[in-house]
């Protein structure tokens, strides 16, 4: 039978999509094996996804499970009691995982995938690292894609956290990629998991990236989004989450940095704004009472020094500038001292306390919010249904009106007037 899951999950001209259809129709693969031409040209298959599916061949199947055996990959079935349920309602799910370490119960976990781009800048991998240990600290489950950059930077966080992680690969879980991350493979295998839906020895490809993205916002509850260019895999990750059902989390970035345009970009379309791994982890607290615990985790967590230069030498992000020459003692008292001689030409700060004043200041959408939320903190789909907005609309709006200082979030997708 396992031999028949690894022949149906590797039949070329067909999508993970069409093997879903497949496994549901005849029930298990083994009667997808035996199905003849005439029960398979039911379904409206295309001409070479039926010559794939008539190749009853199994050669390429023994050998891909001799080499599981070689190469101590364990391999997990759609069907098996470990798939994660997560992953299972997916509109594309992996029929098969190949894995190594250990399988974490996904479902049980408040999990985390953060992901980012491999250019990142030295602020990013700091951010990344300290989010992968924090969200790690307080009980999540960090998930990322082993990329160098943000994805390996995040999951070195969590295990110096003594958190599990899990890598999910573009290539075979057999295969170190990239290169330069193979202590970081060495660790994730003894201390978490590595898994892929690509057959042992599967080169990484650019067509498999985008399908690896999939897997790591299928097995999530939300996605966090470190930092990101405009056209970048991560973007393409929080899409697909998005489509999924989970949520999108982002750190602020410089809007003069490239590096950080996408991520920004996901703040203006109604992304959740974050600045530490409690703001992610927190909104699974209701759902995960036993697992989540807020910990003072060191917000000074930062990638190693030898980490940003390697990456500097690499070119894949700029040299980290050296801080500023201090002002001399004389010239800071003397700035000090016309500084305190100075009136400051601005009224002051008043409390936010008069919401029909500051009512005046918000367009008609903003107003809406703010007034249904007046009696007291609700939940977002409480006024999504009170404002009729669309869900996107209504995030991008409420991420204004957090920058603004007019409201705050709060854990279990909830928000209140920030008083």
């Amino acid at each position: 039978m396992l031999t028949h899951w690894i022949w149906l999950a590797h039949r070329p001209g067909m999508g993970a999509r069409t093997r879903a259809v497949l496994l549901e129709h005849f029930r298990d693969p083994e009667a997808v094996y035996y199905a003849d031409e005439a029960a398979l040209g039911q379904l409206g298959l295309s001409a070479e996804a039926r010559a794939a599916l008539l190749d009853k061949d199994l050669t390429s199947s023994e050998k891909i499970l001799e080499d599981c055996q070689k190469k101590r990959l364990n391999i997990l079935t759609f069907q098996d009691a470990a798939y994660p349920s997560r992953l299972k309602n997916i509109p594309d799910p992996p029929l098969v995982l190949y894995y190594k370490g250990q399988l974490p119960d996904f479902d049980s976990e408040p999990t985390v995938g953060v992901v980012g781009t491999r250019k990142a800048s030295a602020y990013g991998l700091t951010v990344a690292k300290r989010m992968g240990y924090q969200i790690g600290k307080c009980g999540g489950l960090v998930v990322s894609g082993m990329a160098y950059g943000i994805d390996g930077m995040a999951m070195s966080g969590a295990l110096t956290a003594g958190a599990k992680t899990v890598g999910v690969l573009g290539c075979g879980a057999d295969i170190v990629y990239p290169q330069s991350n193979r202590a970081l493979f060495r660790d994730v295998e003894r201390y978490g998991c590595i898994l892929s839906e690509f057959a042992p020895g599967q080169p990484a490809a650019k067509w498999t990236f985008p399908l690896r993205n999939r897997i790591i916002s299928g097995l999530s509850c939300g996605v966090l989004v470190v930092e990101a260019p405009e056209k970048s895999g991560a973007l393409i990750t929080a899409r697909l989450a998005l489509e999924q059902g989970r949520d999108v989390f982002a750190v602020p970035g410089n809007i003069d940095m490239p590096t950080c345009a996408g991520s920004n970009e996901l703040l203006r379309d109604g992304a959740i704004m974050v600045s530490s791994g409690w703001d992610v982890v927190s909104e699974y607290e209701a759902q995960f009472p036993e697992k989540i615990h807020r910990e003072d985790a060191p917000s000074r967590q930062r990638a190693y020094p030898e980490e940003v230069l390697r990456a500097a030498a690499k070119g894949e992000i700029a040299p980290p500038r050296v801080a500023q020459t201090p002002q001399i003692p004389g010239e800071m008292s003397l700035l000090k001292k016309n500084l305190e001689k100075k009136s400051i030409d601005k009224e002051p700060v008043r409390a936010y306390s008069d919401v029909n004043v500051d009512l005046s200041r918000l367009s008609e959408d903003e107003k809406k919010i703010v007034s249904s939320l007046k009696g007291g903190q609700r939940l977002v789909d409480d006024v999504i249904a009170e404002t009729g907005m669309t869900t996107g609309k209504l995030l991008g709006i409420l991420t204004m009106l957090e920058l603004k200082g007019i409201i705050k979030r709060l854990p279990g997708k909830q928000i209140s007037l920030k008083q």
